[in-house]
Order: structure tokens, then C-alpha cells, then sequence
């Protein structure tokens, strides 16, 4: 197969598969984010796949709503969702249209924007960490609701673009449990990432939530 060029879009039918196998695929390609302020490009270095209504820790485990509409398709959308009240995390949907699967998008090194990136995420102490983990990626990129649904196969120009990049050597791809991820979903090792890249997020268990008791 002759090589792709670097720049070039990513299709529809690259999304059109079944989520573990779009998840590791999504290593080293380029992420473009267009701004009014200016581009980012990000390269992935981790995301997680989910895999819809037979995944208990997806959004869409129990059905379609409406948040997690964006996730039954088509393929080759964003999927927007807020979390903890506080932060936006991105997600790539996958699989056939109907059938809900997406990539969560952990962790990149930005390759282009820096100033931008470091601009939306004061506290990174390096540029390694401005988008280590889904909530930082979002941050850094300028992400929120008002992508969600958004085409990334169309106009290369659009807010959002994701290009063949360099994919990852298949002997440098690890795969482990997921973060966070609690319950019958916990154990399935669908977190991808790449071998000893700096802007990789640590690994966390989840750790169930403590709730406050109440005098009465």
C-alpha cells in the first residue's frame, strides 16, 4: 500500500469500525483545531474506546439520550460531553451509524499553537503536560458543547479536522485498563497510548466517591 501523506483527511470509512480497532489506530495522527485566535495541532498519544450499549462504562450503556445522541452517529463525528461540572472532553464516534461507540481522546504532544495551548492552561508546568488528559486536551484546544455533532470528515477547514498524521509503529502501542472507569466495565483494557511518550496521563483506578452525611 503506497504511503498516505501526512496531511491528508481522515475518511468516513477510516471511523466506520468496530471502536477497538479505530481506538489504537488514532495513535500519532493529528488533531486540528481551528480557532478564531489561531490553529493547534495535537498529536494523539492515548485515547479510550467505548463500546455503546454493551459497555457498561459508556455513556450510551442504557440507551440513547440526549446527551449522548452525537455517539449513535454517523461516524467521523464529535462527541462533546461536560463532566464533574467543570470540564469538556472529546470524543470520536465510531462504528455504523445507530450503534454507539467513540474514542475519548486522552492525551497529546501540540505540535503547533503552543502559545495558544499555553495560553487556555496557565498551570501546566511544561509544554508535556498542556494536554496530558481529556479534560487538559479540551482545555488546550478550546473545546466545548458547541462542537458537538460537528462533521470532522468534511472541510479541512472546519473547526475540527483530524488528518493521517504518523501512526504509531504497532511494537510502541501499549494497551492496559481504562481510567477511572468503575463496575463490570473496569477491567476491559481498552486505553491506548504510546510506549514512554512524556505526555502520556497517568494511569488512576477508579476511586468511588465519598458522600457527605448529613446531621439530622
Amino acid at each position: 500500500m503506497p504511503d498516505v501523506p501526512a496531511r491528508t483527511p481522515l475518511t468516513r470509512d477510516f471511523f466506520n469500525r468496530p471502536v477497538v480497532d479505530v481506538a489504537p489506530d488514532l495513535l500519532g495522527r493529528t488533531l486540528v483545531r481551528h480557532t478564531p485566535d489561531g490553529t493547534i495541532e495535537l498529536r494523539l498519544t492515548e485515547v479510550e474506546a467505548y463500546d455503546g450499549e454493551g459497555d457498561p462504562g459508556s455513556h450510551a450503556y442504557r440507551g440513547r439520550t440526549a446527551r449522548n445522541a452525537s455517539m449513535f452517529g454517523p461516524p467521523g463525528h464529535a462527541y462533546v460531553y461536560f463532566i464533574y461540572g467543570m470540564w469538556f472532553s472529546l470524543n470520536l464516534v465510531c462504528g455504523p451509524e445507530g450503534r454507539a461507540s467513540g474514542v475519548l481522546l486522552r492525551a497529546g504532544e501540540i505540535l503547533t499553537g503552543t502559545p495558544l495551548a499555553a495560553g487556555r492552561r496557565p498551570k501546566a508546568r511544561n509544554t508535556n503536560e498542556l494536554a496530558k488528559g481529556p479534560a487538559r486536551l479540551a482545555t488546550a484546544l478550546d473545546i466545548d458543547r458547541t462542537l458537538n455533532g460537528l462533521d470532522l470528515c468534511g472541510d479541512a477547514d472546519a473547526p475540527l479536522a483530524v488528518l493521517h498524521g504518523r501512526p504509531a509503529a504497532p511494537d510502541q502501542v501499549r494497551n492496559g485498563p481504562r481510567t477511572g472507569v468503575g463496575g463490570d466495565g473496569a477491567e476491559h483494557p481498552w486505553r491506548y497510548w504510546i510506549a514512554d511518550d512524556p505526555t502520556v496521563s497517568p494511569y488512576r483506578p477508579h476511586t468511588p466517591r465519598r458522600r457527605t452525611r448529613t446531621a439530622t
